[in-house]
């Protein structure tokens, strides 16, 4: 596989907490996007994995619960990865991410000096993605 990304949108969330300036997201079901250099179908994939934000401060409240991400921001010094995180991700600087919830009212806001994404055991095949269905975009 060439490039792997999450895409946010749809993505399950089972826990967001900010202790002692450490962030975490920890995803129950991320949804994974795979491509392979010159095909026109994507693969669909599940992992189970964790966004950590370290000397983190959070703008908004964070609900608790089982979540649903409907999208967002990954702002990574000068880039902004819109509704997908890039796999890996291991970086220092200005980060901040910006997750729109379900049912949640306002987007949850966490600015950081450092971000890392670990997925946890293998990705779990879903399904292939042709440019006809509605999940391809």
């Amino acid at each position: 596989m060439d490039n792997s990304s999450i895409r946010l949108r749809g993505t399950e969330i089972g826990e967001l907490s900010l202790n002692d300036g450490v962030f975490r997201c920890v995803f129950t079901r991320a949804l994974i996007i795979k491509t392979l250099t010159g095909s026109v179908e994507k693969t669909l994939w599940w992992q189970a994995g964790e966004l950590m934000m370290e000397n983190a401060q959070s703008v908004t409240a964070l609900p608790s619960g089982q979540l649903m991400c409907r999208g967002g921001d990954i702002d990574d010094n000068i880039f902004t990865y819109r509704d997908m995180i890039p796999i890996p991700l291991v970086s220092r600087g200005q980060i901040r991410c910006v997750l729109h919830i379900d049912n949640h009212p306002q987007p949850i806001e966490v600015s950081a000096a450092s971000v890392e994404l670990v997925l946890k055991d293998v990705p779990k095949y879903i399904c292939h993605l042709r440019p006809q269905d509605a999940e391809y975009y």
